[in-house]
């Protein structure tokens, strides 16, 4: 029997985090966008709640959570600010999450904890800069000396990479080339304070400008053997398997986006008057927020049969692809119509909407562009 309910703790959980983005964040947000200024106080606030510490096991004092409770807190967050959204998202996903799966106990040992606690973040250093789609096209290259590793090249918009917080990367390095000639990839866990390692804030960003983004560079940084996160030459299976349960979160942000901008799209359409009647009267407008409504719940359903698999632990890759992707376009195309409803207002910064319609972009880009997922899902139906 099919049960679409959520468990209580769920419903109690979504509606402290709601209340939490609703009452913490929101004042703060558009101050923040406009300053580009990440907030070490809401990130600190963010971790009492408990939001970095979803994937974490309770014996290295995080809270073991099911993945689907961790999506639906980042859908909350996402459902007022993306740039709050995007900090947990990424300590979570990209930051926390290769730890958990590959770590030895040492290494866990040594950062789950204060990584549950928020005393630090994470970040996944994978992208460069002309090695985006094409994750096999990175030339960041680590060298064994005969005593250690020496880690040397530069990522490029890595969410959290700079930010006074994070004390940790994962990185993706090239350790050689194995028997046919093809790439060998490894992943690091190199400590920020590193000699060596230096970051570099992004600025200027159209989207997410109150979270943290960041070049990385890595000039002669030497690593001991046991920074590897796993075994040597793993690296690049860890970074598919990081990405396709990241993908679940990037969905949660589209439709946490696509949630709130159709909220404001209704309420001012039942606000404004034009002609002596409420706009949301008007069948032009009405129709354009039953489409977003009916949108909004065949993505929750979309996401939410994901998260199940992956909390089953069953097959989820495909799903994960199709969530990331149609929660991301549903998105886009709610806060364009969205931002159409506000008319001119919807233009203006001090409207909420008009971040949001900013916001949603990166969404069809980050942790592999729409056309990426599109390759995804085909390559796994057969094509």
């Amino acid at each position: 029997m099919l049960n679409f309910d959520l468990s209580p703790d769920q419903e109690e959980f979504r509606q402290q985090v709601r209340r939490f983005a609703e009452n913490e964040i929101k004042p703060k947000a558009i101050e923040l966008d406009e300053k580009e200024e990440f907030s070490v106080e809401l990130t600190q606030k963010m971790a009492e709640l408990g939001l970095f510490a979803f994937l974490i096991p309770e014996s290295y004092g995080g809270a073991e959570s099911d993945y689907l409770s961790y999506v639906i807190a980042v859908e909350e967050i996402a459902r007022v600010d993306g740039s709050h959204a995007a900090t947990v998202a990424a300590a979570n996903s990209l930051g926390v999450g290769p730890i958990v799966y590959f770590g030895s106990d040492e290494q866990k040992q040594r950062w789950l904890p204060e990584l549950a606690t928020g005393e630090s973040l994470a970040a996944f250093g994978l992208t460069e800069p002309n090695a985006g789609s094409d994750a096999g096209g990175s030339k960041t290259n680590a060298e064994w000396n005969g005593e250690e590793w020496v880690l040397n090249g530069s990522k490029i918009f890595i969410t959290n990479g700079s930010s006074p917080m994070t004390k940790i990367v994962v990185v993706q390095a090239v350790t050689g080339v194995d028997e046919n000639g093809r790439k060998e990839y490894t992943c690091f866990l190199v400590p920020t304070d590193t000699p060596g390692f230096s970051a570099k804030t992004m600025h200027g960003k159209m989207m997410w400008r109150a979270s943290n983004t960041a070049e990385l560079y890595f000039d002669d940084v030497k690593l001991p053997e046991s920074a590897i996160l796993g075994k040597r030459g793993d690296g690049f299976r860890q970074m598919l398997y990081t990405l396709d349960k990241g993908r679940l979160s990037i969905g949660s942000m589209g439709l946490g986006g696509a949630q709130g901008a159709y909220e404001m799209a209704l309420a001012y359409a039942k606000d404004r008057k034009q002609f002596g009647t409420p706009i949301s009267k008007f069948q032009a407008i009405g129709f354009k927020l039953a489409d977003m409504a009916v949108e909004i719940e065949a993505a929750r359903n979309l996401l939410y049969k994901a998260c199940w698999l992956c909390d089953e632990k069953r097959s989820f890759k495909k799903e994960a692809a199709m969530a990331k992707l149609y929660c991301s376009e549903v998105m886009k195309r709610v806060v364009a119509d969205a931002v159409q409803i506000h008319g001119g207002y919807g233009l203006m910064k001090e409207y909420h909407v008009e971040r949001f319609y900013r916001d949603q972009k990166l969404l069809e880009i980050g942790e592999g562009t729409s056309e990426i997922q599109r390759l995804v899902i085909s390559r796994m139906l057969g094509c």
